[in-house]
């Protein structure tokens, strides 16, 4: 049975939560991804040590609490990847905790995340996203939401923005200019060159928009007038794909992904491209090289004829 934190617990939760938020500028979907593991964790121990489970006994946490959780949520049916980024914000409310309350939280803070393969980006070849572009242009038969749906690709291709960056854009921002201003993740702000490809097709979409695009509206529409829903966007996407004959990992952040390889496969500097994605971190970023040399392993063994020999 799942128990809700009381009391103290609960209040530091939310006291942490609070601090998060205002002076990290952390996601507000990041906020609820943490306040739904470290609840779920403190959940755990309060089934686990029974009644009385406060701020007292959370200071005496041992290993085996931590190891018992893990095995807990492994039953459950958590993966590695799921269960690691758990632990991290576990591990975040906790070493706030300690700092406020003055007790040594090694035990938690030394627990071992689970391993996992991190997931590597999906880039298409330059060809196919081209070819994307064009062919999510030809899914629907009205040209105003077909000159939108080839628009917002586009600028997730051209510009390596996030679906919710692109559709965050409002009326203000057209025309587009040569850079514009992203406020990206954490509320992070940065600078983004417009390819004139994307500038074009932004311009032909307002060219054939029905819609008032007001400076404080959004600038991507439903076919209603409504801001336009990502999910449309997906949508677009899987049936330009399945017609294309692409893999099923081509989605709109695909996109993204593969304007950072391209950049890189052109010999782009690896910090400029972080900046330009709006990574937090440089090791995000360096996820791209693994994909280069992947491709460049695969070109070798496919090529190489001592390779096809061994």
């Amino acid at each position: 049975m799942s128990l809700v934190p009381t009391g103290g617990l609960r209040a530091a939760l939310g006291d942490w939560l609070d601090h998060e938020r205002a002076l990290k500028g952390v996601a507000d979907n990041t906020i609820t991804a943490y306040s739904t593991d470290v609840a779920g964790w403190l959940s755990f121990l309060m089934a686990h040590h029974g009644e009385g489970f406060g701020i007292s006994k959370f200071k005496s946490l041992t290993i085996s609490d931590m190891r018992a959780w893990m095995a807990h949520e492994r039953g459950r049916g958590s993966q590695p990847r799921s269960l690691a980024r758990s632990l991290s914000a576990v591990k975040g409310f906790t070493r706030w905790l300690a700092e406020r309350e003055g007790f040594d939280a090694t035990a938690i803070l030394s627990t071992r995340s689970p391993k996992y393969q991190r997931k590597l980006p999906r880039p298409l070849s330059a060809d196919a996203a081209k070819d994307m572009i064009g062919t999510v242009a030809m899914q629907h038969d009205e040209p105003w939401v077909a000159a939108r749906d080839s628009a917002v690709i586009t600028v997730l291709y051209g510009c390596g923005l996030r679906i919710s960056e692109a559709l965050s854009l409002t009326g203000a921002d057209v025309p587009l200019a040569e850079v514009i201003r992203i406020v990206g993740k954490g509320g992070k702000e940065r600078v983004v060159p417009v390819l004139p490809a994307a500038r074009a097709a932004v311009d032909t979409y307002v060219r054939l928009c029905p819609y008032d695009l007001e400076p404080t509206q959004p600038l991507f529409r439903g076919k209603r007038g409504g801001a336009l829903n990502p999910r449309q966007i997906s949508k677009v996407t899987e049936a330009a794909r399945m017609q294309l004959g692409l893999p099923s990992t081509v989605t709109p952040h695909a996109m993204r992904h593969s304007f950072a390889t391209h950049l890189l496969n052109a010999g782009g500097d690896l910090r400029a491209i972080q900046e330009l994605l709006g990574h937090a971190s440089l090791s995000t970023t360096q996820a791209y090289t693994a994909v280069d040399a992947a491709r460049l392993l695969e070109v070798y063994e496919n090529a190489h004829p001592r390779a096809k020999s061994l």
